[in-house]
């Protein structure tokens, strides 16, 4: 199965398609976190990417576009994939068009997961990471066993920049602008699937599982 997986910063998206990924034995594509392992490096492209990433702008399309066109092209993901934070705007959505149409391809579904503004502010100034492994807590609910320790690492986490509160206003602002059109652009193609991302999690995974029909 080949899925993009859509919905506003906070919405749980990471959560949902680490879930189905493991479920459909596919690999998860995901911009951010190729970003964010880039950034730890500081590769080139890290470099660039975190001008933007830290401001909670998008990462402009030509750095995005070949990244994710070459982990398309990978093996692994001739049986399926979920596309996580690819596409985001219109223009990209185009390019990855052209890019399954290179492969003979088709996506088979859009899942767009919404969470109204307000949930996402709660959801984000609380989230905390590990530097070392990239794992994800919420100091509210699934803080770490150890006070500000990662559980794996045991390295003390940090608040990313892009998790404080004048930058999530912006990444909000910045998906209303640029992503929502996407809405648009799938619904005509007749495969975008939406689902209320502010019920529980096992319930809004339920939701996408009945939508694409899914054992």
């Amino acid at each position: 199965m080949r899925l993009v997986m859509l919905g506003p910063p906070g919405a749980g998206k990471g959560t949902q398609v680490e879930i189905l990924c493991e479920k459909l034995s596919v690999p998860r594509i995901s911009t951010g976190a190729i970003f964010r392992d880039a950034v730890r490096k500081q590769t080139e492209l890290g470099k660039k990417a975190m001008l933007y990433i830290d401001k909670g702008n998008l990462v402009p399309d030509d750095i995005t576009d070949l990244i994710v066109k070459e982990h398309l092209l990978d093996t692994d993901c001739k049986k399926g994939f979920i596309l996580d934070g690819f596409p985001r705007t219109v223009p990209q959505a185009e390019i990855l068009d052209e890019i399954m149409d290179e492969m003979n391809m088709s996506l088979d579904a859009v899942v767009e997961i919404d969470v109204h503004s307000e949930e996402i502010i709660k959801r984000l100034e609380k989230r905390r990471s590990c530097p070392k492994c990239g794992r994800i807590y919420h100091l509210i609910f699934n803080p770490p066993e150890n006070d500000n320790l990662c559980d794996d690492c045991n390295v003390e986490l940090i608040h990313r920049k892009d998790d404080k509160r004048e930058v999530i206003l912006n990444r909000i602002e910045v998906y209303h602008e640029k992503t929502e059109p996407l809405r648009g652009y799938y619904r005509k193609a007749s495969i975008l699937k939406e689902v209320d991302g502010e019920q529980p999690i096992e319930d809004v995974l339920n939701s996408i599982m009945k939508m694409l029909n899914i054992d």
